[in-house]
């Protein structure tokens, strides 16, 4: 249940206070592991999304770093998504064919692609061509978009009804773009061939981004839209599976009960995969980060709910469906865009890790943060690279030590904190025995870990980390240091033994 918002705001301003109190000053936050009482199998994979925008281009300052940190993380499942915002990156036919001319044009598209997929080689990839050309539907008057590139064009999706209603014309967009980048080229409209030299294997394509937002689709409508593309484009590509809804709003049930539902579907088509969204703002405008905090966990708590009762629905519905929370992170606002707190990219790292901590125990498949470049006008509190510099921040260092270190196959056993400031989980791993810390405020605390004796191997993100890339520390497992926000994996060994 969600508090009113005056009384919501009144225990932010005052909880700073109130946990400053737990636990005393100088006193050592117990965690207890019961090494042999085991939660499940993670069958969880940590990996991010990036979003095609200038910033990427070849032209940027910023494009060899960026590319060289996505290709360094070594994460699978990697979601590739050209959004609207830049027509000329995520539009392959700008403009509608006519009697004698076609107009394909991937010279923008196809650079930031290679690069993509260049930088993800060896591992699997999820590609969302999202945007569908403005020409397709009906609006009251022709959609346009800026001659230049890089300038964004924030009104380019337009319309929620298509204007071939057989959606003959959506499903030909489609199938030439998936032959362009899977078979080497394409015939178009005019039956002119399209050479692309392209042969990529995609082993997931997601269907759309965001249509309850971006489109105003009904679940009806857009489950239509997602049979038609996926019964054509399997042609194509047998071999790719398909994601389906990617919703911005998850707070609906009506669309997953519908587009779950093997009744609401065409013969032969059943969802591999579902996805959807999840962001966490300020309460208001003008906290500190100290206030902040608490808005941000209890959002991700909320989020948590609701994944759990949409997990519910799957299950009965569409139990061998995978789940793919492919956007995951904070937005902050307008007011905080000149200035982004001091202390925020560790909170929103320290953010990601309790929810994915959170999204594994429930058996979650794939958790992906966003995104990998944000800037200024667009999303820059998003951002896991510094658009000045090209240095990944706490947010990636973050995903890369949980990426790095927990994955499919290890199993969680039960785990225990006494305390709501900080979120644990162990594991017996690969690795050995370890430890996922997640420090939830922001004040310095210490830890000790029951029953272990002598001293633990960590690592960690914190604010002294800076761009740089995790610390690692020696430390005596009764007196753990741990920095506000800190986000710590403490190894414990593969020679221990337990009763």
């Amino acid at each position: 249940m969600r508090l009113p918002p005056a009384l919501s705001r009144i225990l932010h301003a005052t909880a700073p206070v109130i946990a400053g109190l737990l636990p005393a000053r100088g006193q050592n936050l117990v965690l207890s592991v019961h090494w042999n009482e085991r939660i499940r199998v993670s069958r969880t994979r940590a990996t991010l999304q990036v979003v095609a925008n200038p910033m990427l281009r070849d032209h940027s300052p910023i494009h060899q770093g960026a590319f060289g940190a996505l290709r360094d993380l070594g994460a699978d499942a990697v979601r590739y998504v050209p959004w609207f915002p830049y027509p000329h990156l995520a539009v392959a036919e700008l403009r509608a064919p006519t009697r004698d001319s076609t107009f394909w044009d991937f010279s923008r598209t196809d650079p930031l692609m290679e690069d993509f997929m260049e930088a993800t080689r060896g591992h699997s990839t999820v590609i969302n061509f999202s945007t569908i050309p403005a020409w397709m539907f009906r609006t009251d008057r022709p959609v346009s978009y800026p001659s230049d590139p890089d300038q964004v064009a924030w009104g380019y999706s337009q319309g929620s009804r298509l204007r071939d209603t057989t959606l003959k014309e959506l499903t030909g967009y489609y199938t030439r773009l998936l032959d362009w980048y899977t078979r080497g080229g394409f015939r178009d409209e005019h039956g002119v061939f399209h050479p692309s030299g392209h042969h990529y294997r995609i082993p997931f394509w997601e269907v759309l981004n965001e249509p309850d937002l971006e489109h105003d689709f009904s679940p009806q409508a857009y489950t239509r839209i997602y049979d038609a593309l996926v019964r054509a484009m399997r042609k194509v590509s047998p071999q790719t599976r398909f994601i389906g809804m990617a919703l911005a709003l998850e707070t609906n049930p009506d669309w997953f009960e519908y587009f779950l539902n093997p009744a609401h579907h065409q013969a032969g088509v059943r969802p591999d995969g579902i996805s959807y969204h999840f962001y966490a703002t300020p309460d208001a405008s003008g906290l500190t980060l100290d206030q902040i905090q608490y808005s941000f966990f209890d959002q991700a708590n909320d989020f948590l709910d609701k994944v759990r009762y949409i997990e519910s629905i799957r299950r009965r519905l569409a139990p061998n469906t995978f789940t793919d929370i492919d956007e995951l992170g904070n937005i902050l606002g307008d007011s905080y865009s000149a200035s982004i707190p001091a202390g925020y990219w560790n909170l929103s790292g320290a953010m990601f890790a309790y929810t994915f901590l959170e999204l594994q125990k429930m058996g979650i498949d794939v958790v992906g943060e966003s995104q990998l470049v944000g800037y200024p006008t667009q999303y820059p509190e998003v951002s896991m690279i510094d658009w000045i510099n090209g240095r990944p921040n706490a947010r990636y260092w973050v995903l890369s030590l949980i990426r790095e270190n927990l994955g499919p196959g290890d199993t969680l056993v039960a785990t225990g904190t006494g305390s709501d400031q900080v979120a644990a989980q162990a594991y017996r791993g690969k690795k050995g025995e370890e430890l996922l810390v997640i420090n939830k405020r922001n004040q310095a605390i210490r830890l000790q870990i029951a029953g272990i004796p002598g001293s633990v191997q960590m690592e960690y993100v914190d604010p002294s980390t800076g761009e740089n890339p995790p610390g690692h520390l020696v430390t005596p497992a009764e007196n753990i240091p741990m920095g506000p926000f800190s986000v710590a994996l403490i190894r414990l060994g593969t020679d221990r033994v337990h009763p």
